[in-house]
């Protein structure tokens, strides 16, 4: 499974709006002396007009799907936004194939470790990892036979991405040790959301990205069988990149009764508030686990839970980003990714660079299923603190 960039992107956003740089046509003609004078032809704008003579006179050849590149990665410089994208054709249908859970990977959720760098926060059973023996706590050390140093989580996750079936080397640290394993990339199919049974009747709900359909699938994992979560539920958002703004209040909604999810802030827009999609489990006893790579959206549901009082957090800080992007897709294929808004939490925060404090830390370098030991132990003092039934 593969993980990408952190972003709150507003659902359906990617494909609504098409924007242009500037214009297709050539606006420059020879005087036949020392200079040559621009002619002026329709309305095109002295950015064209540039464009066509560095493609026409330039002593340094160069082609104007070029200069169009480099026009929109220095518009894209001269903002104050550090999300600002521009991703070629390719790249974008990629961007929207994992937005709707259509990718291929090999079956790991990334984290990163109290010295910054990319560990395996857990194992989708059944995947290629599981079956070469990966495990969580990993550190990764190349992937693809190129050394991971100084690499975040997204960079990792694109490195394990690729073509089904094709093969791909990943080699990590455990303890004192390397070990390497050669794995099968593979289509990934509803692997966002992944649930499993602890002692003491506790479910645990892991999310690895706000994809397509996420909320409901987490729905559908809480409402199940409720006689088996009667110790409580574990909602595991660790390392988790964020994703589809909506997935994360559909997500939150499962487990709130009604009310403010997240408020959404835009330019030139009154604040709009963000509210439960529909009423939600808002009894059964709720960890919410987190650590530095549970960024954006996924910071959303974790923000909503804790003040909302609906949840206990545990773990380490999360990574604080609190701006939502949209895609716009050019006349190319291509598309620019701009903020274009930021959230705050119920309680009125803005994340962006401070994150989420834990109400239980639990240190980064120790492996992940302490954070799981303490979240059982969260439960046991939320069930001995609800009131009796009559």
């Amino acid at each position: 499974m593969s993980r990408y960039p952190g972003r709150a992107l507003r659902a359906g956003a990617v494909t609504v709006a098409v924007v242009c740089a500037y214009g297709a046509g050539l606006a420059t003609a020879s005087s036949g002396g020392g200079e040559h004078p621009v002619r002026q032809e329709g309305s095109r704008s002295p950015l064209d007009e540039a464009a066509a003579a560095i493609a026409e006179r330039s002593a340094d050849r160069t082609t104007r799907a070029d200069l169009d590149d480099a026009a929109i990665a220095a518009m894209l410089r001269s903002l104050d936004d550090k999300w600002a994208r521009h991703y070629t054709a390719t790249e974008f249908d990629d961007v929207r194939g994992r937005l709707d859970g259509g990718y291929s990977g090999v079956g790991v959720w990334l984290g990163t470790a109290g010295d910054g760098r990319v560990r395996v926060a857990s194992v989708q059973p059944g995947s290629a990892a599981a079956r070469a023996g990966v495990r969580p706590g990993d550190v990764v050390a190349a992937v693809g036979g190129t050394a991971a140093a100084g690499w975040d989580v997204a960079r990792v996750a694109a490195a394990l991405r690729g073509t089904p079936g094709a093969p791909v080397a990943l080699t990590v640290e455990r303890g004192s040790a390397r070990k390497d394993f050669q794995l099968v990339r593979a289509a990934v199919e509803d692997g966002d959301v992944s649930v499993s049974e602890l002692p003491g009747d506790v479910r645990l709900v892991r999310v690895g990205a706000f994809t397509r359909g996420v909320g409901g699938r987490v729905r559908a994992a809480v409402t199940r069988d409720p006689a088996a979560v009667r110790g409580g539920i574990v909602l595991d958002l660790r390392g988790d990149p964020g994703g589809l703004l909506a997935e994360a209040v559909s997500t939150a909604s499962a487990f709130l009764p009604g009310g403010l999810v997240v408020t959404y802030e835009r330019r030139d827009r009154p604040p709009e508030p963000l509210t439960v999609t529909e009423p939600g489990d808002a009894r059964t006893p709720l960890v919410v686990l987190v650590d530095s790579g549970t960024a954006s959206a996924a910071e959303v549901v974790a923000g909503a839970l804790r003040d909302r009082d609906r949840a206990v957090i545990v773990g380490s800080r999360t990574y604080g980003k609190g701006s939502v992007q949209e895609a716009y897709r050019l006349s190319d294929g291509s598309a620019v990714e701009l903020t274009v808004g930021r959230y705050r939490t119920p309680s009125g925060r803005n994340l962006d660079g401070t994150g989420i404090e834990p109400d239980v830390a639990v240190s980064a370098d120790l492996p992940p299923t302490e954070a799981e030991r303490r979240a059982r132990t969260v439960l046991s003092g939320l069930r001995a603190a609800l009131p009796e039934k009559d």
